[in-house]
């Protein structure tokens, strides 16, 4: 038995509705579906094996690229003249990170110690090791400013110690021995007569403590009961704040550890995290959107008040005593040595600085720092931090290898740390967070296109059978005319054939 063309129309519209209303409830649903797979994968916890071993074991390539400032005219400084300095680099290392000692604790809170290990990179350096670069002594130069206020008879007594071992203001080393250290018997004579005057007890580097080295304890939020403060610092070395600074709110531990953010990122959102190399906390503003390899991302930079000094921005009076902005006094950390960090090449810093050495040329593409987040996970697809390591230095009396220098803060050296999202990473990363959720938010849309189009050919179909039956009638009535009938005739009438 045929099914009558309304019963198929019904179905139809049926199906439609269904289809629709399919479509509609994915269009509320799915970002839900999507949102809840990133909070499962986004937490830390080693049910989630993937993404565990990425935050156990970071998969992204890290690079520690440095650029070294030759001195070119040491003998001219000590008269007092400017310094000129000329680039050298970059001389790169690649970086291996691991986390290790990891604890889980009952307040959904983990700790852990992530040590580093650089390795040499000769294809990406623009030399070897065994380059011989000119940079200050920060042994003789460093200490001469520590001990400016002391007893002139002191001072007079360092000046012979360093003639003894005949230590002078500028270094003239390969770079290999300038990064990881060098022998020295004044270190030998200060580590046996004065123990603790300075941060190593072995060769004297400027990198010797970050090799084979770890960051401290962190203890930082799983997640697992707020999303909100995943990777977010509870303590470092068991502190909840550290005692480098002067006010409170500088010496706080802020944001994370500086490897990943909480999810669900808004422009409005900054990067908050805590350095101990910087020893405090930063944040980073947001810039701009943009993609990386197709996925979409947030860029964050550094504000211009990230090392700008009391005066120029009130809350940052706890960093100092300051000098010009651009620059941050970590003496307080670095056993009380007169050093300074900044961006390379003074950028977004004071005019002036640029003033009082030769051959530097700041810009943002090469000198800014930014982090590329993607806003949905907090995960980092491309990051590049740079710092300049600068040390503060000037004639003191009594300590004759100072000379003559004019008051300086003279750039030794920079460094980028740069890493990417690349390879199968990045495929499964793009897969998972920009694919699926784009084939989610088509189907939603190809339901509901669906579903209307099959009312709609309900609509019509049910149109047709209604057209079709009014025909059938019209026509069922033109054969029942009582003119035209048989039974309808009246026998009287002559027949129109006769």
């Amino acid at each position: 038995m045929a099914i009558s063309k309304s019963k198929v129309a019904a179905g139809l519209a049926v199906a439609g509705i269904l289809t629709v209303a399919f479509g509609t409830v994915l269009v509320f649903l799915g970002p839900i579906i999507i949102d809840d797979q990133i909070v499962k994968n986004v937490e830390i916890n080693p049910k989630n094996e993937l993404s565990y071993t990425m935050w156990k074991d970071i998969p992204v390539p890290f690079f520690m690229s440095v650029y070294f400032f030759h001195v070119l005219n040491p003998n001219e400084i000590l008269q007092g003249e400017r310094p000129m300095l000329e680039q050298r680099g970059p001389y790169v290392y690649k970086e291996y990170r691991q986390k290790d000692n990891i604890t889980f604790h009952a307040n959904k809170t983990v700790s852990y110690r992530e040590y580093r290990q650089y390795h040499f990179m000769r294809n990406m350096s623009v030399g070897n090791e065994s380059d011989v670069v000119t940079i200050p002594n920060m042994l003789v130069l460093g200490a001469a400013v520590m001990m400016e206020k002391m007893p002139f008879a002191i001072r007079l007594l360092m000046s012979a110690t360093f003639k003894t071992f005949n230590e002078g203001p500028f270094l003239t080393k390969p770079v290999g021995e300038l990064m990881w250290g060098y022998d020295s018997k004044l270190v030998e004579f200060l580590n046996t007569y004065l123990p603790g005057m300075l941060p190593t007890s072995g060769k004297f580097g400027l990198f010797a403590e970050f090799n084979n080295s770890n960051t401290g304890l962190f203890t930082v939020f799983t997640g697992q009961d707020d999303i909100r403060k995943v990777h977010k610092v509870d303590s470092w070395n068991g502190l909840k704040e550290v005692d480098y600074w002067r006010t409170k709110q500088c010496n706080m531990i802020n944001g994370t550890a500086g490897q990943m953010w909480p999810p669900f990122m808004t422009p409005e959102s900054t990067l908050p995290f805590y350095s101990p190399d910087a020893c405090r906390s930063m944040e980073l503003i947001y810039q701009e959107s943009g993609k990386v390899a197709g996925i979409p991302v947030y860029r964050y930079v550094a504000p211009k008040t990230l090392f700008a000094n009391g005066s120029d921005y009130p809350p940052n009076e706890g960093f100092c005593p300051c000098r010009q902005s651009g620059i941050l006094n970590v003496s307080s950390c670095r056993h009380n040595s007169p050093v300074f960090i900044s961006h390379p090449h003074f950028f977004n810093a004071d005019p002036v600085l640029l003033s009082f050495v030769q051959g530097l040329d700041p810009n943002e593409r090469d000198h800014g720092l930014f982090i590329d987040i993607h806003p949905e996970t907090g995960v980092p697809l491309n990051v590049s931090i740079r710092l300049q390591l600068n040390l503060y230095m000037k004639k003191v009396s009594g300590i004759t290898e100072t000379g003559k220098i004019s008051e300086v803060v003279m750039p030794m050296i920079w460094f980028e740390e740069s890493g990417y999202i690349d390879g199968p990473v990045l495929k499964t990363f793009y897969t998972n967070l920009v694919v699926l959720p784009a084939v989610m938010e088509y189907m939603q849309y190809v339901f509901i296109g669906l579903g209307l189009l099959t009312i709609l050919g309900a609509i019509i179909l049910r149109l047709h059978d209604k057209k079709s039956v009014s025909e059938k009638a019209e026509l069922h009535g033109s054969d029942t005319d009582p003119r035209t009938s048989i039974i309808g005739r009246d026998p009287l009438l002559p027949d129109s054939t006769e």
